[in-house]
This record gives C-alpha cells, structure tokens and sequence, in this order.
C-alpha cells in the first residue's frame, strides 16, 4: 500500500543525471482521474506523459562547465508506482512509490572551455537519464 498522486503533487526530479548535474525544479502533476481524493482529481497511469516539461533549466559536466540548457521529464514509472489493484474508471492510479525513471533532453549543449583563440567544445549528449520521486499532499487514501 502507498499513497495515491493526486491533482497538484510535484514531481521532484534528482540533480545527478548520469554525467550532467541538473538545477532541477519540481514538475505538478495534473490528475485526470474522475475519482478524487479531498477534492482532487487522482492522478491515473498516463497522467506523467502528460506533465509540461520542466525547463528550460541549467546543467553541466565535470569536463562542459559552461552551462548548457535543457527541459525534464518522466520518461516511465517504477513497477511499484501503478496500482495494480485500485482502479480509477478502469485504470490504474499513480503511487508515490519509489523513483521514477527521468529524461533529461539538451536543447542548447554545455561547453568544454578551450584556451583562447579556440572556441569552445559543445556537449555532444543530446540527453541523459536520471530518477526523480513524486511528493504529495494526500496523507490518507492508499492503493495497491
């Protein structure tokens, strides 16, 4: 048993995604479930694909230390993050459960610094993965 996401919990995305350092910020999670949990609507599987990306946001590397842009988001859950038991119209909702998996896609790469008259060296990663944890506001209606 774990709580249930519901309408306006966050998303909180970790800074460490693989060798790119996020300055992360949370993402609000929007339920399209018809049930409701104090009044708001249960997050249900599907919801997280329909997050807004979070972003732009900064990001480096040990070796691109001129900061780079790019937008998160939920790339899929963990096992332990649908119910597989409680429904809401025939779908299962979202736990909290444990981390769910993240994305993390460059829209304007950091820079590897050269010395002068050299330009810098873009990074070539075009994303990376990373993990991230839903907090929420419901402390009394589980699934499972």
């Amino acid at each position: 048993m774990d709580f249930i996401v519901i309408d306006g919990d966050t998303a909180e995305f970790e800074k460490a995604f693989g060798d790119a350092t996020v300055e992360v910020q949370s993402a609000t999670m929007i339920g399209s479930g018809h049930g409701s949990v104090a009044g708001y609507p249960m997050c249900i599987d599907g919801d997280e694909g329909k997050m807004k990306p979070v972003g732009p946001v900064s990001y480096t590397t040990k070796t691109h230390t001129i900061a780079g842009q790019g937008l998160l988001t939920i790339d899929s859950l963990a096992s332990d993050q649908l119910a597989t038991q409680t429904t809401c119209g025939g779908t299962a909702v979202i736990l909290v459960g444990s981390k769910f998996n993240a994305k993390f896609t460059v829209v304007a790469p950091a820079m590897q610094p050269q010395s002068p008259p050299a330009t810098p060296t873009p990074d070539n990663n075009t994303e990376y993965d990373g993990f991230g944890t839903f907090s929420t506001q419901n402390d009394g209606v589980s699934g499972e």
